[in-house]
């Protein structure tokens, strides 16, 4: 397993703009698939973006597609989640997840980073 650390979060208004960033622990951060998550109050968490151990293959939830943009630096052992044209609904605390190559399961979480975006 990995140890994930976000940072980035904050408070924004409605249409600015957000980089989170995941910092992972080890030596072998490109044999994992990274994704973020994130759960709004009252609701259950929920998938936002995935990237591919080599960053070559990216997928987004329908609900930012075109807004945020995942990316990651295996030398810098960093994901990115850049938030664009943000909205209130996108409240939520965000969460930085790993998944071994050898796995489908997002064994390791980070603590999560709060998103706040006012109207």
């Amino acid at each position: 397993q990995v140890h994930l650390v976000e940072s980035g979060g904050g408070l924004v208004q409605a249409g600015g703009s957000l980089r989170l960033s995941c910092l992972a622990s080890g030596r072998t951060f490109s044999s994992y698939g990274m994704g973020w998550f994130r759960q709004a109050p009252g609701k259950e968490r929920e998938f936002v973006a995935r990237i591919s151990s080599s960053g070559a293959i990216t997928s987004y939830a329908d609900s930012v597609k075109g807004r945020f943009t995942i990316s990651r630096d295996n030398a810098k052992n960093t994901v990115y989640l850049q938030m664009n044209g943000l909205k209130p609904e996108d409240t939520a605390v965000y969460y930085c997840a790993a998944r071994h190559i050898t796995t489908t399961i997002f064994g390791s979480w980070g603590q999560g980073t709060q998103v706040t975006v006012s109207s």
